[in-house]
């Protein structure tokens, strides 16, 4: 590429992200760094919901148990 200059306009000005392709093979994905940072933004929530729906089904499957009264089970096992 010899205009990079050009290129950093087509992709500021992009809607969404931009493939780039390589005798008709796709290379890369180019974006926006704002439409990055949201992305990622995105994809950390969506994690952490599905860590929090995972948590929820376990106690509520009574596979949950009170930290407390683990670590006073451990305290005792190993006599601490």
């Amino acid at each position: 590429m010899r205009d990079t200059s050009r290129f950093a306009e087509l992709v500021e000005s992009s809607a969404g992200p931009i493939t780039v392709t390589k005798n008709g093979y796709s290379k890369f994905v180019v974006m926006r760094s704002e439409d990055y940072d949201r992305m990622e933004a995105e994809l950390a929530r969506a994690r952490l919901m599905g860590r929090i729906a995972l948590a929820e089904r376990e106690r509520n499957d009574g596979l949950a148990k009170d930290a407390f009264e683990s670590l006073a089970s451990i305290e005792a096992k190993y006599g601490l």
